[in-house]
């Protein structure tokens, strides 16, 4: 990621922290100390991104033009786009970056944009956007959610969708309050998307001990990764990394009922990256542990023999 995509005044350059990285998309946290001043010399973006920032503000200059970016906006850098930057006051900024793989970000565009294969390289007609309130809180609750996630076990398949999903949002209300005309989104046949749907359903029931990621799964159903989440959410009813989750959580209470002994072991044949994060995940979905179910069915067992004995 090159540092000239976001701010770099009077020599101070931004420091960068990665929070996620996969095949199609990164996020990073980013911080600029920068005083009051500039603008400073020429800059050009190196990619199309996204920033958002979480704090301070920053100027754009494009000749005689001037776009303010602060904690209300999306702000969108469009590849060889050149700048220079100014920082209004002393607190420099600090926000998040968010690149996506081009051809990942075009499919996204093309659901709002039918002429996007006539400019590839340039999907971003707006420099700003207003974020509003569920936007910002939703990208905060990502950030946190990754930086938890960098110190205990990182669920790629969740990553991959949570972001897609937030830059599509993002994007969507960009084009909407810029009064961009937008196409309907494309549909295909209702049998086209259930098959997709059912055989993606197939390949995480196979994969259930595996780290899935999602642009397997996509190529699986022969679909674009995007194209593919949007698909199986409208499908199933809820978001494709949750249903693997379900899939190996539910798994999980019959081994258990049926005296599964090694919690380690059962937690790696499904597909947790530890017991912990086994432990974790069940409670949050069962309001009990594995060990607290585990000794429930085996007294519920005991009882049950007991019976049977005295009958």
């Amino acid at each position: 990621m090159a540092r000239s995509d976001v701010s770099n005044v009077q020599g101070i350059s931004p420091a960068f922290r990665r929070l996620y990285n996969s095949p199609i998309l990164s996020v990073s946290d980013y911080r600029c100390n920068a005083h009051e001043g500039g603008p400073e010399g020429e800059e050009q973006s190196e990619n199309n991104s996204i920033v958002l920032m979480r704090y301070g503000s920053f100027v754009k200059h494009f000749g005689k033009r001037r776009v303010t970016a602060d904690v209300n906006q999306a702000v969108f850098f469009s590849k060889n786009t050149i700048y220079r930057i100014s920082h209004p006051s002393d607190c420099g900024d600090r926000g998040t970056f968010f690149l996506v793989a081009p051809q990942i970000l075009n499919d996204i565009v093309r659901e709002l944009d039918p002429t996007i294969d006539e400019h590839p390289d340039q999907p971003f007609a707006f420099v700003t956007s207003p974020c509003d309130t569920q936007l910002f809180w939703r990208h905060r609750e990502l950030v946190q959610r990754l930086e938890r996630a960098a110190e205990e076990s990182l669920e790629h398949l969740w990553a991959d969708v949570a972001v897609l999903q937030w830059v599509a949002d993002v994007l969507e209300s960009a084009f909407e309050k810029h009064d961009k005309p937008t196409k309907s989104r494309r549909t295909s046949t209702k049998n086209d998307h259930a098959e997709k749907t059912e055989a993606a359903k197939a390949f995480l029931a196979s994969r259930m001990s595996e780290q899935v990621m999602l642009t397997e799964v996509a190529r699986e159903v022969a679909a674009s990764p995007f194209n593919f989440a949007r698909i199986f959410q409208q499908q199933a009813g809820l978001p494709v990394h949750r249903y693997l989750t379900l899939l190996r959580l539910r798994a999980s209470l019959e081994r258990l009922s049926d005296g599964e002994n090694d919690l380690t072991d059962l937690a790696l044949d499904l597909g947790f990256s530890s017991h912990s994060h086994f432990t974790d995940v069940f409670r949050r979905e069962f309001g009990q542990t594995p060990s607290e179910v585990r000794k429930n069915a085996t007294v519920s067992k005991l009882r049950e023999m007991s019976k049977n004995l005295i009958a």
